[in-house]
C-alpha cells in the first residue's frame, strides 16, 4: 500500500486518547503545523550515520530520561540535572568502557503514556486513566482526566523551550571535558559511587593538561569542548507526529525528535503505528517484550525498513530479568541469520516493575543489572554487537528504586517518590549502571 502521511488514518490504532470536540483537534493540528520544526533534518541524518556506527560495533548508544515528562516539574534545573547525569554516564562509558558513546535523551517530546487500561478506579471512583500530560491531568477528577488537544500545544512550546536549553548546555561549554570534575552530583558527594567517579575524572584531567602542555590547546579540539545531545519520545500520539511532519527533498521527516520509538502496545504490523512510522526518514525503534518472537522481529524488519538502510532500525528489548537470555539469545540469532545489520538495545527497566510491601510500582536494582548482563552475555554467545542502554532515569535523588550502591530499601521510597507513572533509576543508580556496562563492555572487548 502507498504511504502518505494520512494513510494511517486506514488503518487500526490503540492507546489514542477520545477527545470530545474534533473540531478543536483540527484547529490544534493545524497551528502545529504552521510552526517550527523542533528539531531538523541534517540533524536526523547525523544520528542516523552515527546509529549505523553503533549497527557495526564501532559505539554504544545510551539512552535515558524521565518515565513521563512533566508540565509541573519544567524547570532549568530539572533539565540540567539530566544532562549532567547523562554526561556523567556518556563520559565513563567512553573512558572506562573504552567505546565512543552516543547520547539520546527521552527528553524535549516525552509527554504521552501508553496504559495498561482505560479507566481508573480509586475507592470506588472509576476515571479515565492519566495518559501523561500532552493528554490530560494527573489529577483524579472527572475535569482533569478528560482529553483536551490544547495540552499537545502545551507540549510543543515546552518541548521548544527545553531543545533551546539542551543546544546550549551542550553546546555553550557546560559539557567540555574541562567541567568532568563539575558534573559531580551532590547527590553522591562523599559516597562510594562520588569518589570513583572523582577518581577517573581526575584521571582525565591528567591526560588534558598532557595534551595541552605538549602543544594542542583543548580550544581546539571541538569534540572536548561540547557534544550532541539527540530527543526522542514514543511516537504515540499520532494527530501530534503528523501534525509535526515536514517534507524535504522528497522524503518525510517527523521534526517533533530526533529519534522515535514504537511501544510494546503499538506495534502490531496492521495497525497504525508501524504504518505512520515505516514512513518517515527518522531512525526508528520499537520496543520488543517476552511475548515477541523470532517471527514478529523479522516481520518488523521487513515492515519497517524494507530497504535494509543502515542505522534506519532500532530493536529495544524489555523481556524482564527472568530467563532473559534464552528469550534474547533466539532473538539475536534470528537477525544475525537474516544478514541485517539493526541496533539492538536493552531496556532494562519495564520488564522488571513490581510491588512493593507499601503498594508503590518499583524496580529492583539487581533485576536492572541481571537483564543487562543477560543481555550482553546472549550477544557474546550470538556473537552480534550489544549496542545500548535504555533507561528510565532522573538526575534527582529520588528514591524509586531499591537496591544500589545506597543499598535503598522498600521503607526509603517514601522519602522521594515523584514520578509521574513508573520508578526511575536516580543520579546515583544510573552512574552505577554505567560503570556497570562499562566493565561489560571491557570483558566483552577482551
Amino acid at each position: 500500500m502507498t504511504w502518505s502521511p494520512e494513510s494511517w488514518k486506514n488503518f487500526p490504532i490503540k492507546q489514542q486518547p477520545t477527545y470530545p470536540d474534533q473540531d478543536v483537534l483540527g484547529g490544534v493540528r493545524a497551528k502545529l503545523e504552521s510552526m517550527p520544526p523542533l528539531v531538523f533534518e541534517d540533524e536526523i541524518v547525523k544520528l542516523r550515520k552515527g546509529l549505523a556506527e553503533v549497527a557495526e560495533g564501532r559505539g554504544f548508544l545510551l539512552q535515558g530520561g524521565d518515565c513521563a515528562e512533566s508540565f509541573s516539574e519544567f524547570s532549568e534545573e530539572h533539565i540540567q540535572q539530566m544532562v549532567q547525569v547523562m554526561l556523567q554516564m556518556a563520559v565513563t562509558l567512553t573512558y572506562a568502557g573504552q567505546c565512543h558513546v552516543l547520547k539520546i535523551g527521552r527528553m524535549a517530546g516525552q509527554f504521552a503514556k501508553p496504559r495498561s487500561a482505560d479507566m481508573e478506579e480509586i475507592d470506588g471512583v472509576s476515571l479515565p486513566s492519566y495518559r501523561g500530560d500532552s493528554v490530560n491531568g494527573i489529577e483524579f477528577t472527572a475535569e482533569a482526566r478528560v482529553p483536551d488537544p490544547q495540552r499537545l500545544l502545551d507540549s510543543y512550546h515546552q518541548s521548544a523551550v527545553t531543545m533551546n536549553l539542551l543546544r546550549a548546555l551542550t553546546r555553550g561549554g557546560f559539557a567540555s571535558l574541562r567541567n568532568v570534575k563539575e558534573w559531580n552530583l551532590a547527590a553522591m558527594a562523599g559516597g562510594p559511587l562520588g569518589e570513583k567517579y572523582g577518581e577517573m575524572a581526575e584521571r582525565i584531567h591528567e591526560s588534558l593538561d598532557f595534551i595541552e602542555a605538549c602543544g594542542l590547546p583543548i580550544e581546539a579540539f571541538a569534540s572536548l569542548q561540547g557534544t550532541a545531545l539527540y530527543t526522542s519520545h514514543e511516537a504515540l500520539l499520532l494527530d501530534y507526529e503528523e501534525a509535526m511532519l515536514r517534507e524535504h527533498e522528497g522524503k518525510w521527516y517527523d521534526l517533533s525528535a530526533h529519534f522515535l520509538w514504537i511501544g510494546e502496545r503499538t506495534r502490531q504490523l496492521d495497525h497504525a503505528h508501524v504504518e505512520f512510522l515505516r514512513g518517515v526518514e527518522n531512525p526508528i525503534g520499537v520496543k520488543v517484550g517476552p511475548a515477541a518472537t523470532a517471527d514478529d522481529v523479522s516481520a518488523l524488519m521487513d515492515k519497517l525498513d524494507p530497504d535494509k538502510e543502515p542505522g534506519k532500525l532500532v530493536f529495544i528489548t524489555r523481556v524482564g530479568a527472568e530467563g532473559a537470555y534464552e528469550k534474547l539469545k533466539s532473538l539475536f540469532e534470528r537477525v544475525e541469520l537474516s544478514g541485517r545489520k539493526v541496533v539492538w538495545v536493552c531496556d532494562p527497566m519495564h520488564g522488571n516493575t513490581v510491588k512493593a510491601s507499601s503498594g508503590l510500582k518499583t524496580r529492583k536494582f539487581e533485576s536492572v543489572v541481571s537483564e543487562i548482563q543477560a543481555f550482553f552475555k546472549a550477544h557474546k554467545a550470538v556473537g552480534t554487537w550489544p549496542g545500548g542502554v535504555h533507561l528510565e532515569m532522573t538526575g534527582r535523588n529520588v528514591t524509586e528504586c531499591t537496591g544500589g550502591a545506597y543499598a535503598l530499601s522498600d521503607e526509603d521510597l517514601l522519602e522521594c517518590y515523584d514520578t509521574q507513572c513508573d520508578p526511575r533509576l536516580n543520579a546515583a543508580q544510573s552512574l552505577e549502571v554505567a560503570f556497570l556496562v562499562a566493565e561489560e563492555l571491557k570483558n566483552l572487548r577482551g
